[in-house]
Order: C-alpha cells, then sequence, then structure tokens
C-alpha cells in the first residue's frame, strides 16, 4: 500500500463513528495501569445499555462460560478487566453496522458469521492450551476479524458491491478483490480499526494475518475457525473461499480442516444461540 493509498484509509477510518461515551472512558481509563477495576465498573454500570449486551454477550452459549453472571463486577471477577473493556468495545463496534447500506451487504448474515468465528476461535484456544486471557481474546478477534468490511460497506458501497460480485462469481478471494476495485483491502482497514481502538497488540497482529500466515497460535485459531465458520456457512461474510489450514495449524491441532470440524461436533446449538443474539 503507498503512501495515497495509505492516506485515503485513514480517511475512511476517521469517518467511522466515535464509541459511545462510556466505551471512550472505559478505553480512556484501561489505559491507565494504575486504574482500579471499580471505576471501570461504575462506567460500565452507568451505561444500561452497554450493562445488558456484555453480560448478554458472556451469558450466551457461544461464549461458552460454565455459570451465569449476573453483573459487571462478577464478570471482571471471572473473565478479567481486558476482556470486559475488549468485549465492550466489541458489542459498540457491532452496533456500528446498519442495517442496510448500498453495497446490499447484509449486516444479519455478516454478524452471524463474526459470532460463530469468535465462538469457534475461543473452543479451539481452549483446546490448544492458550491462557483464559488468550482464550478470551480469541473470541473478540473472532467478533472483529472482518470488521473493515463495514468501513467499506458504509463509505464505499459501490465499489464494495462490485469486489463482493466479482468474489462470488469467479470464486476468488474478498481481499484480492477489494485490492482490485478499492485498492486496499478489509484487512488493512481492520487493522488500522484496531489500531485505531488501541486493541492489543496480540489482536492487531491476527487480525493482519487472518487471511495469511499467522504469526502464532493465538492466530491459528482464529485462522481456523474463520474457515470454519465459512466451511459451515454460518452466516456470510462476503467471501466464498474456504483457504486450506497452513501446515502449522494442521500441525497444531493433529489434523486437517475436515477432520477439525467432525472433532468439533454439533454446533447448531452455538449457531441459534447467535442467531437470537442478533435479533433486536
Amino acid at each position: 500500500m503507498d503512501s495515497s493509498e495509505h492516506a485515503a484509509l485513514v480517511a475512511l477510518v476517521e469517518k467511522m463513528p466515535a464509541f459511545p461515551k462510556s466505551v471512550q472512558r472505559v478505553v480512556q481509563l484501561t489505559s491507565n495501569i494504575d486504574v482500579s477495576a471499580k471505576e471501570i465498573v461504575q462506567v460500565i454500570e452507568y451505561d444500561p445499555v452497554l450493562t445488558v449486551k456484555i453480560l448478554k454477550v458472556i451469558n450466551s452459549a457461544f461464549y461458552g462460560l460454565s455459570q451465569k453472571i449476573n453483573s459487571v463486577q462478577r464478570a471482571v471477577v471471572h473473565i478479567g478487566l481486558n476482556t470486559v473493556k475488549n468485549l465492550a468495545m466489541s458489542v459498540a463496534a457491532m452496533g456500528m453496522l446498519k442495517t442496510s447500506n448500498k453495497a446490499n451487504f447484509s449486516a444479519t448474515a455478516f454478524l452471524l458469521h463474526a459470532l460463530t468465528t469468535a465462538a469457534i476461535s475461543r473452543k479451539l484456544a481452549e483446546r490448544a492450551g492458550l491462557s483464559q486471557q488468550e482464550c478470551s481474546d480469541c473470541f473478540v478477534a473472532g467478533l472483529l476479524h472482518d470488521f473493515g468490511k463495514v468501513v467499506f460497506a458504509e463509505f464505499m458501497p459501490e465499489r464494495f458491491k462490485l469486489a463482493l460480485a466479482k468474489s462470488r462469481e469467479d470464486n476468488v478471494s474478498l481481499h484480492l478483490t477489494e485490492l482490485e476495485f478499492i485498492g486496499i483491502n478489509h484487512i488493512e482497514a481492520g487493522t488500522l480499526l484496531a489500531e485505531k481502538w488501541g486493541l492489543s497488540e496480540l489482536l492487531i497482529e491476527a487480525i493482519r494475518h487472518h487471511h495469511g500466515q499467522p504469526v502464532n497460535a493465538f492466530g491459528e485459531c482464529l485462522f481456523a475457525a474463520n474457515q470454519i465458520s465459512k466451511r459451515l456457512h454460518f452466516g456470510d461474510g462476503g467471501n466464498p473461499v474456504v483457504e486450506a489450514l497452513p501446515d502449522t495449524i494442521v500441525n497444531r491441532f493433529g489434523m486437517p480442516l475436515e477432520a477439525l470440524i467432525e472433532e468439533l461436533g454439533d454446533l447448531s446449538g452455538m449457531v441459534k444461540e447467535a442467531e437470537l443474539f442478533i435479533k433486536p
């Protein structure tokens, strides 16, 4: 990406709506290493809509906790302050996606793909023996990995519509047709958004490499989850191509894609829960 393309991308990302004040305040507070959990909890609890959405995600079957969490304070105890912050940002980001756009990019299908990728990514992270924090961050990475597409659907709908159509017609990966029609792709846009939002380097790198060669176990879980969600037709992120798992991921889980899908078992309950979550 040359300097002019980068400048155009930055201008697009800057057009994205700001987070609600409560989320902005959470992000601001958590940038201070000395902040207390009590301060974060108070900010979130003063926003009842945000509180409900965070607890709805945490208590959903697709998130996968074994016990019900009834308050933000309990959430901080069980899944950590950083995870609560990331979930606050994620649910706020999901709310930015309009139900209709000129690109004819389905918000419902996109969110279903994002939620199922998130849930599967978390399952794979647990299977890979990652820490509880990393497992929770894998869920967030799954939610946000394709969010650069929202930038295109909102601000470059005509060109994004052409990229979507060619991707479907020629069975070519969407990030390649985006380069053809837009000059930049959703990976670059999503990475820039993640940096703007102050996500951790681990999350930024996972988003940056979710169509390339993952750089660590965290990224490998996201890459595999994305392919599984596409292979099983859970929602639709606009990309019809299911990519083969690199050897590092096959070695990580000891099996190729189809065997890994079979090993995960019946995921229909997770999908139904995600569909319920998406409904207003």
